[in-house]
């Protein structure tokens, strides 16, 4: 075995690519807030292909942790020089690894504060950018170490040394993520210095995303597996499919890499792109996700092989879904619903139904409740969503149907599993929240499916979905 570093990528070049460019001219161009595993697939790896290209060497990454977990990915990195690999895993099982040497620097704030803010103020970076989940926007008070404490402190820096803010690039599945982003830092640094939010949003870009690729959370079995095929040992590898998107909207003043080059698809506008994948692929997953922790499936891969769950999620997405999305420039719509289900079936990714449970508050309102609707305001189908939220509810009742335990992953856990041990004298107590679902307890056509799909979730469990789906046979 080989333990994966900058001295030891000699010994393992004829087993495993790994990068053909000179890591040491490598200069910090990108900060990057959230190093997870989707990262390290996504944006990291198209400045790999970059570099690997012959890019310009102005454009390497430098990460940034901020949470008490990152401790862990600081100390991973800093053994491998930064270093990590990357799986690809087919369907058929091939799996074609490479190492990604983009990441050439890792700060943990909690050390060294000071020097993350220097980092952000140095003239040389030019984009920032996020992946640090939905709830990662609520801008609450003004903790020094947060990723809006840092940015902030460091833009106030860059003023005042007359230099122009730099790009803040989210990357997070958020409906027009760039604005988002945008009113996120103008209100945190508001509260402090009026001021700095009026440079901050008059000077400031905010470009807009859409990024898609699978990537689950790394087992002991992918380090394993990586040791055993490949000879190498690697603290944090990461697994994913062939399969990558990213679509960029094209507003950098400071300059950006050629992310065109490399097949990133830089437009004017991401909305469709955008509304297109948190409507299919991430609603997709929603509605796969409760209904298969409720009849015992772990994987995504077996449910999807379930045919009443993988009607019931195509059934979604092409009759609830789809309406709801204007036309994507070059996309055909009903090929990319064909090809969600072939990629949520890939049993090479192992994804988890767990995965796709987390933080369902943060998910179901900004996915699903808007489909809903918007089907119910144009007189359109919305039998699949109102029987997604109901499973949401039976799954918050923290039971299958096995009567295994499930642990509901949520920040709103307390009050999520609160209302649904209501539902036995009150079958309307989850939907109730309008912080969560709007207007839809509002409706009483819609509430009626929802309480008919509850009520013989609880009699009859997910076969309730054979009823639903008769006339589809």
């Amino acid at each position: 075995m080989t333990e994966l570093s900058e001295r030891t990528l000699p010994s393992i070049a004829d087993r495993v690519p790994v990068p053909g460019y000179r890591r040491a001219e490598i200069r910090t161009g990108i900060v990057h807030f959230g190093v997870g595993n989707f990262h390290r697939a996504h944006q990291a790896w198209y400045l790999d292909r970059l570099l690997t290209a012959g890019g310009s060497p102005e454009w390497g990454v430098c990460g940034i942790g901020v949470l008490p977990g990152d401790r862990r990915m600081r100390d991973v990195l800093a053994a491998q020089d930064g270093l990590y690999t990357l799986v690809e895993a087919g369907p058929d099982g091939e799996r074609s690894p490479r190492v990604i040497g983009a990441l050439v620097e890792y700060l943990y704030a909690p050390d060294d504060s000071v020097a993350v803010v220097e980092k952000l103020a140095d003239s040389g970076t030019r984009i920032v950018s996020l992946t640090i989940t939905e709830g990662g926007y609520h801008v609450g008070a003004g903790a020094s170490l947060s990723v809006f404490g840092l940015v902030t402190a460091a833009l106030e820096r860059r003023r005042a040394r007359g230099l122009p803010p730099f790009t803040i690039m989210s990357c997070d599945n958020i409906e027009d993520n760039g604005a988002v982003a945008r009113t996120a830092f103008v209100e945190f640094a508001r509260r402090s210095d009026p001021a700095l939010a009026e440079w901050i949003s008059r000077e400031g870009a905010f470009p807009s995303s859409m990024v898609d690729r699978i990537t689950p959370a790394t087992t002991d079995g992918m380090v394993a597996d990586l040791e055993r095929g490949f000879g190498v040992t690697d603290g944090w590898p990461v697994l994913t499919e062939p399969f990558a998107q990213w679509v960029l909207q094209d507003e950098f003043p400071l300059g950006r890499p050629d992310f065109d080059h490399v097949g990133v698809q830089l437009v004017d506008d991401v909305a469709p792109y955008e509304l297109m994948k948190l409507r299919l692929l991430n609603g997709g997953h929603q509605a796969l996700a409760y209904l298969g922790q409720l009849c015992g499936y772990r994987y995504v891969h077996d449910a999807v092989a379930d045919p009443l769950l993988s009607r019931f999620v195509a059934r979604y997405m092409e009759r609830e879904a789809l309406p709801t999305l204007p036309p994507v420039p070059g996309i055909d719509l009903a090929v990319y619903r064909r090809t969600l289900l072939e990629r949520f079936g890939n049993p090479a990714i192992a994804d988890t139904i767990a995965r796709l449970c987390a933080d369902a508050s943060e998910r179901i309102p900004k996915w699903v409740v808007p489909v809903a609707r918007y089907q119910l305001a144009h007189g359109g189908e919305f039998d699949c969503a109102a029987t997604m939220i109901a499973a949401w509810a039976r799954y918050c009742e923290g039971v299958d149907e096995r009567g295994e335990p499930i642990t509901v992953v949520d920040p709103r856990r307390d009050q999520l599993m609160a209302a649904a041990a209501r539902q036995s004298h009150d079958p309307a107590a989850f939907l109730a929240d309008r912080s969560l679902f709007a207007d839809l307890s509002d409706s009483p056509k819609f509430v009626a499916v929802y309480r008919k799909a509850l009520d013989s979730l609880h009699t009859h469990g997910a076969t309730t979905l054979r009823e639903l789906l008769q006339s589809d046979a």
